[in-house]
């Protein structure tokens, strides 16, 4: 079914900080960021009223560039900041939020997840296990602290960096109602 601009533009309106666009462009990593992060912090719900045309184009299958210039998506300064914030940001509510779960377990774990969920926006994706051992390592450095997450967000986002890659195309998406329990 053809994803329509206007419908995109109404549930971003509507719903953008929680992603509602996403889910129906079929962005499910994107939209579940926002979920967690309302919008990425509202910033990248403001941010995503320019790429709505394009993300629309691509979910039509019109948009879709033919090459992607190599094997390992270019740099992007941009998802590194990301993950960087979102590690972080996850790493302090693991801290805050779980204190009877040990510090060098929940919050490294939160970090790298946090990481890996920002580098499977869009079409690229990461190594998982290569940005959960970076980020248990960076924790094991400085004790599980508190002030750990910072230092274990930047290492796993380093390591999701040199180990990124693109999806793989062509897989066909499941049903909505499938996808929403996935969520």
């Amino acid at each position: 079914m053809a994803k329509r601009l206007l419908v995109a533009y109404g549930l971003w309106a509507l719903g953008g900080p929680l992603g509602l666009h996403h889910i129906y462009l079929g962005r499910d990593s994107h939209a579940l960021l926002w979920m967690l992060t309302l919008g990425g912090f509202g910033g990248g719900w403001l941010w995503d009223f320019w790429h709505l045309p394009g993300w629309v184009a691509a979910a039509n299958g019109t948009g879709v560039p033919g090459d992607r210039g190599g094997t390992v998506p270019a740099l992007s300064p941009l998802r590194l900041v990301g993950q960087v914030t979102v590690g972080t940001y996850f790493g302090l509510v693991a801290a805050l939020g779980l204190p009877w779960v040990p510090a060098l377990l929940a919050q490294p774990l939160a970090v790298g997840l946090g990481v890996q969920l920002v580098s499977s926006v869009g079409d690229q994706t990461a190594d998982a296990p290569s940005t959960l051992a970076a980020a248990f390592l960076a924790s094991l450095l400085f004790q599980g602290r508190v002030l750990s997450v910072l230092p274990a967000s930047l290492a796993a986002s380093i390591a999701a960096q040199r180990h990124r890659r693109y999806k793989p195309r062509g897989t066909p998406q499941p049903r909505l109602a499938a996808r929403l329990y996935h969520l």
